[in-house]
């Protein structure tokens, strides 16, 4: 078994590999105004992590391009990587157990989240238009099933990107595709509602990719529209509320937001898989800090696609293509 060290940084890539992102760095220097690349550049954003753990390799431990992150109310985190492999580890990164989803020949899944009421794991199954459900410790359980048809019907999907569970049990599901919508069930699977629809406009998406629920409220960061949409779940049906956000670099600015989380304070979590950042903003979308850039070092990032927040308040970063978790502690 591989055990996480305070500096574990991924297994060595290929020459033309770094020379990409060393030009990225180099992008990345001018737009944050430093002078040099001594140290991190994430240091002088404030985002040193104080742990980084997993490399590249198939083996218990180890990761490749991990796609999807969630974490339970014991802080156990399930990691599903391009391979289908479901792994656990505790908070602070030993492996635990491993199991594979069912089908992986068609694609592997792209979001998941941790049914705390019901001790279960839901799983984005991407390219097979369903979302499954597993006991913690691996074992399917086919009646929690939803979908499985390929379509834009009720309880039918395009590519389905991630579940969140409100306070009542009811299940929101995101696809994109031919769809790009939310879908709305019971706590037994049975549709309720839908809304959105491709588009650029709001209250349509391009790409739904990760769906949050905190003090009644659904966030869903529209990747491809690089914006953040949420809607009020307090009434009957859901209210769109607002969005903020659009295509760039500056901070308040996204390029393709593939993960969102909520702290207990309130503040939005965002993480960037095309500025391979994280920001963190107000709920009405005012910047708060930002940390992160492109490379291989501890506190810098290769496309990320997701993150969870612990209950010691410490943000747990899926450094996707770099195949490996960081953690950072948000200041009071």
């Amino acid at each position: 078994m591989h055990k996480p060290s305070r500096i574990d940084l991924a297994e060595s890539d290929p020459i033309d590999r770094r020379q990409a992102c060393q030009r990225m760095l180099a992008g990345a220097t001018a737009l944050l105004g430093l002078s040099s690349l001594n140290g991190c550049v994430a240091s002088a954003m404030g985002g040193t992590p104080e742990l980084v753990w997993g490399r590249r390799g198939l083996s218990d431990g180890r990761f490749l391009k991990p796609r999807a992150m969630a974490i339970d109310p014991d802080d156990q985190l399930y990691i599903v990587d391009t391979t289908g492999r479901i792994q656990v580890f505790d908070v602070d990164g030993q492996h635990l157990r491993t199991w594979k989803t069912p089908e992986t020949a068609n694609g592997r899944p792209t979001g998941m989240i941790f049914d705390g009421d019901r001790g279960r794991l839901l799983v984005a199954d991407t390219h097979y238009y369903r979302m499954l459900a597993f006991a913690p410790t691996g074992e399917i359980l086919p009646d929690d099933q939803i979908g499985g048809t390929p379509g834009d019907g009720p309880g039918e999907f395009a590519f389905v990107t991630d579940i969140a569970v409100d306070g009542d049990g009811c299940l929101y599901i995101g696809e994109y595709g031919a769809s790009d919508r939310i879908q709305r069930f019971d706590p037994d699977g049975k549709f309720m509602a839908q809304w959105g629809g491709t588009g650029r406009e709001v209250q349509h998406f391009v790409r739904p990719q990760s769906l949050v629920i905190h003090d009644k409220t659904l966030w869903i960061a529209d990747a491809c529209n690089h914006r953040v949409q949420r809607y009020d779940l307090s009434t009957t049906e859901p209210q769109w509320i607002g969005s903020w956000g659009h295509e760039g670099k500056q901070p308040g600015e996204f390029y393709y937001p593939y993960g969102i989380a909520v702290d207990s304070d309130g503040t939005v979590l965002v993480c960037e898989y095309g500025n391979q950042r994280i920001q963190r903003l107000t709920p009405d979308g005012e910047p708060v800090s930002s940390w992160g850039a492109p490379g291989h070092d501890p506190g810098q990032l290769y496309q990320p696609w997701g993150l969870v927040v612990d209950s010691q308040r410490r943000v747990h970063v899926l450094d996707s293509n770099n195949h490996r978790v960081q953690r950072f502690t948000l200041p009071g």
